[in-house]
């Protein structure tokens, strides 16, 4: 699992089990493609990652798998 170190310089701690800084989601289409009772790791594979900096709440999303850099993405200043 690769390591990240936020902008804001907190360690994203990625590798623990469960991970409380992990989350998963699919797009619309992806989900419209799955049919009937689905297989869960079938599902999970269809599956995009982020992580949530746990100090400063930016987004890290895994777009393309873990051989490629995350997007970041900071919360809107109120």
């Amino acid at each position: 699992m690769p390591k990240i170190q936020c902008t804001c310089g907190n360690m994203l701690r990625m590798g623990d089990i469960p991970c409380k800084i992990q989350y998963m989601f699919i797009s619309d289409t992806d989900f419209d493609e799955l049919q009937g009772a689905v297989d869960a790791e079938e599902l999970y594979l269809k599956m995009k990652m982020f992580f949530q900096c746990d100090s400063c709440s930016r987004l890290w999303v895994y777009w393309n798998g873990f051989d490629n850099p995350p997007k970041e993405y900071a919360p809107a200043i109120d």
